[in-house]
């Protein structure tokens, strides 16, 4: 037999392992640095006083409202104080808003608000009535209010406070009443006069006066005309302060 030579296996040849080349991360960019806005003093001050006026404008706010709200829940718990049966009254007697006037004969503005009381109870008829409080600080105006209540006996107040505010700068030019001269004006309302001159210096209507400046200093009334509706006073003075708490008080009692 034959010898065979043996078989050769070939040897494995393993191919060149290949490097990959190191990838290099991309490099940093640095952020750039944001400046904060630096705040001046004179500004933090600006900030601060503006804080403290909102502040105090809501606290005025809050204690204005407050007042209102007590003013209101008074003319419900003692209405004598805003309306006394003396009070000479026009309009409905079962209107609810009530709107409680003290007044000066001889105060030139409350010649200029009357016809605006007028106009706002004519624009809502028998839902507003109107009470008259006496506030004589004029020197010589107690005079002219004891006419007017005397009027008031013979059921002419209205006609009467009308005659005396149409000739107001006649009887009291420049501030300074002359109180005797009102006589002169109040003849065509038909009054009379014999029984005025007697019952102006009756000790009952003397009474009367004082009760209202009694109820005006325990009010705070120290100027007029001073107006309460349904018991609260206007948040500040002026004819767009009276509309607009009239109209707010006629909308929530006739809802």
């Amino acid at each position: 037999m034959k010898r065979k030579p043996p078989k050769v296996q070939p040897a494995k040849v393993n191919p060149p392992k290949v490097q990959q080349p190191p990838v290099n991360p991309p490099p940093k960019v640095p952020r750039p640095a944001v400046k904060q806005p630096k705040v001046k003093r004179g500004q933090l001050f600006a900030i601060a006083a503006v804080i403290l006026l909102l502040a105090f404008v809501a606290g005025a706010l809050i204690y204005r409202d407050q007042k209102s709200n007590e003013a209101a829940e008074a003319y419900q718990r003692n209405k004598s104080t805003f309306v006394r049966d003396h009070s000479p009254t026009l309009g409905n007697a079962n209107a609810k808003v009530e709107i409680v006037e003290f007044f000066d004969p001889a105060c030139e503005t409350c010649k200029e608000f009357a016809p605006l009381v007028k106009k706002l109870m004519a624009a809502n008829p028998d839902k507003i009535r109107l009470f008259a409080r006496y506030a004589p600080f004029h020197n010589g105006s107690e005079y002219v209010v004891k006419i007017l209540e005397a009027a008031h006996r013979q059921g002419k107040f209205w006609e009467t406070l009308d005659a005396v505010f149409a000739a107001q700068s006649s009887w009291a030019p420049n501030h300074r009443p002359q109180p005797q001269l009102v006589l002169n004006y109040i003849g065509g309302v038909g009054l009379d006069m014999d029984r005025l001159s007697r019952d102006m210096n009756a000790p009952a209507i003397e009474t009367i006066i004082q009760q209202d400046l009694a109820d005006a200093k325990t009010l705070n009334v120290t100027m007029t005309p001073e107006f309460f509706v349904n018991g609260k006073p206007l948040p500040s003075f002026g004819a767009d302060q009276l509309k607009d708490l009239v109209a707010d008080t006629l909308a929530s009692a006739y809802k």
